[in-house]
């Protein structure tokens, strides 16, 4: 007895000893639980991808910051001929710079007669500081400042078109990103009852003096906004009553059987090899084709442009004489 009494006692106070386990405190369900999904690579600090996403944003961050620095800088139309077509076609110069002791001709006299006429400073300068404000393009002593480009809201654009009392009539363009193309296509734009061009924010041309110059003044004349979601805006612009036509190789419908030309609407034109891309096409209630002859190449943004809007314009006369 007195040997199972000390036995009892010392199994007591071992057990007090360690002490007793009533519970993990809800400790070992939580521990099962885990901690949820794995984050993604690119989202956790530390890790390689996070390190490479993170300068991925400072480099587009970085690049932001220097195309908006050089839409705010002015820009020069450098040389002779591109000067004095400039001054003619009322491109709106702030100041011509002419390099000392340049050979005169009747360009420079031309030049320098059309700025003072029109109220611009005629500023002599070194041919060194004129070959850096050029980027040292052919200036041949003659360069044109012209002021950064202000561009419309899209809204304003539609705002405006539906106050004219004409039957809205738009230009986009899908990543067309020649200078040139962009300003012969305002050009035409304007020639044929356009109320205004629509550009993307990316992947597109801007009004850069080339355009300038292209366009010959009328892009002073044409409202040119930009749309941060080209796509988006097509649909919004679909949503207020236009109607969206796609010019496109393989088209539905060739310029001939254009029954929509009449009504509201947005020509779309894309950029030359690749063409519209999906997500404008499939915004399109029609795409468009301009039917060539045989083992012809196909046009040039800002000429099939041209061809298209005449044709536009034509069967709206037809439909305001008809009415």
């Amino acid at each position: 007895m007195a040997g199972n009494s000390r036995r009892q006692g010392a199994i007591r106070k071992a057990g007090t000893k360690k002490g007793a386990v009533v519970g993990s405190g809800g400790q070992r369900r939580k521990a099962l639980e885990g901690k949820g999904p794995t984050p993604k690579a690119e989202d956790r600090p530390g890790h390689k991808a996070h390190r490479a996403a993170q300068a991925a944003k400072a480099r587009e961050k970085t690049r932001e910051q220097q195309r908006q620095k050089k839409a705010d800088r002015p820009e020069l139309i450098a040389g002779r001929n591109p000067v004095v077509e400039a001054l003619r076609a009322d491109v709106p110069g702030t100041a011509l710079y002419v390099a000392l002791n340049i050979d005169i001709d009747d360009r420079v006299n031309e030049a320098v007669r059309l700025a003072a006429d029109k109220g611009i400073s005629i500023l002599e300068i070194p041919r060194e500081e004129l070959d850096r404000k050029t980027n040292r393009a052919m200036h041949q002593g003659l360069g044109l400042q012209v002021p950064p480009f202000e561009y419309a809201h899209p809204d304003d654009l539609l705002a405006a078109a539906r106050n004219s009392g004409s039957t809205p009539l738009f230009v986009a363009l899908d990543g067309v990103t020649d200078p040139r193309n962009l300003g012969a296509v305002i050009r035409s734009a304007a020639a044929f009852g356009a109320q205004g061009v629509l550009l993307p924010e990316r992947r597109s041309a801007g009004m850069t003096a080339v355009a300038w110059r292209t366009s010959a003044g009328t892009a002073a004349k044409l409202p040119i906004a930009v749309a941060t979601n080209l796509t988006r805006q097509l649909r919004a612009w679909a949503s207020d009553g236009l109607m969206i036509v796609g010019l496109d190789a393989d088209g539905t419908v060739d310029i001939d059987s254009l029954e929509l030309a009449a009504d509201p609407l947005v020509v779309v034109l894309g950029s030359e090899g690749r063409g519209l891309s999906r997500l404008v096409r499939e915004t399109c209630d029609a795409t468009v084709s301009i039917p060539m002859a045989a083992g012809v190449e196909s046009l040039n943004a800002s000429v099939a442009a041209g061809v298209l809007l005449a044709e536009v314009a034509r069967r709206r006369r037809l439909a305001g004489r008809l009415s």
